[in-house]
């Protein structure tokens, strides 16, 4: 995995635990070589990631885009600063669903910096109790692929149990990075969406008998791993074997923290995919390192 900057707590590693000039992944997914540097660079961090709260950051050659807003603004502000980055610069604030852990400081965000919001419009109805005031909101229709600046962002709709949630492919040059969360269950579509990109945030939400044995309502046990709700990390690593062959790197994101551990997930994923895999588990407090795509 090829890293950037500073950044907070990365668990995982990569292949090996070295990397080269040349190399990037060997072993169980396909051996690939390092980005080409004459090819438009794509870079990615996770500002946050869990059900307190999700942003990540993607830099698309000039383009500067943030997926989500569900974590504070001071924080936003911080944790991009750690990577010499302001939210002044960003170009669009893109949005996945209405659920408060993804845009609890977009309003803000918009406002005080002047920061586009783009959005399904059933997403701005459903969210529009959190999000207060948006000017000249930009709106999409999931499955529409949008183009910001460098970036073009293909939306592809969701199960989850939202207004009309999406999640995304983001494309740049040669570079296609998945951002799949909130995805509900593995539907028809998915398998296909990992197989075309070259790294992926990978939703991987819950430990199956943690969640039996913990202290949710029978009810919202039964909702997270319903249909609607979220990918256990049994359904993710089987996901990521199946159809990973070309990834550099996939990000174990929006771990709950009663039904699941970094270690948890880790080991589930490295049972079904192998020991020397190159995951790194998105932090639900601390932003990662900057990885290149």
């Amino acid at each position: 995995m090829r890293e950037h900057g500073e950044g907070g707590i990365s668990y995982g590693v990569s292949f090996g635990g070295r990397e080269t000039q040349d190399t990037i992944a060997t072993g169980v997914f396909a051996s690939r070589t390092a980005p080409d540097q004459r090819i438009a660079r794509m870079l990615t961090c996770s500002l946050q990631s869990g059900s307190n709260g999700n942003a990540i950051y993607v830099e698309a050659g000039r383009t500067r885009l943030l997926f989500d807003a569900g974590i504070s603004g001071r924080q936003v502000g911080l944790r991009l600063a750690r990577h010499g980055r302001a939210i002044r610069d960003l170009d669009a604030l893109i949005l996945s669903h209405e659920h408060v852990d993804h845009v609890r400081v977009a309003g803000p965000i918009h406002r005080m910096h002047g920061v586009p919001v783009y959005a399904t419009a059933a997403t701005l109805r459903a969210a529009r109790t959190n999000l207060k005031r948006i000017t000249r909101p930009v709106t999409f229709v999931a499955g529409d692929a949008l183009r910001i600046g460098e970036a073009t962002i293909h939306t592809i709709p969701t199960p989850h149990d939202a207004a009309d949630g999406v999640c995304f492919v983001v494309e740049h040059g040669r570079r296609r990075l998945g951002i799949l969360t909130d995805l509900g269950h593995v539907f028809d579509e998915l398998p296909g969406v990992l197989r075309g990109v070259h790294a992926a945030y990978v939703e991987s939400n819950f430990d199956p008998q943690m969640l039996a044995d913990g202290p949710y309502h029978p009810d919202v046990k039964a909702r997270i791993a319903g249909p609607a709700g979220h990918l256990s990390n049994d359904e993710a690593a089987e996901l990521i074997a199946n159809n990973g062959a070309h990834l550099r790197w996939a990000a174990l994101a929006h771990l709950s923290e009663e039904n699941n551990a970094p270690e948890v997930a880790l080991r589930a994923h490295r049972r079904r995919i192998g020991r020397d895999a190159p995951l790194w588990v998105a932090g639900r407090y601390q932003v990662s390192k900057m990885f290149e795509v």
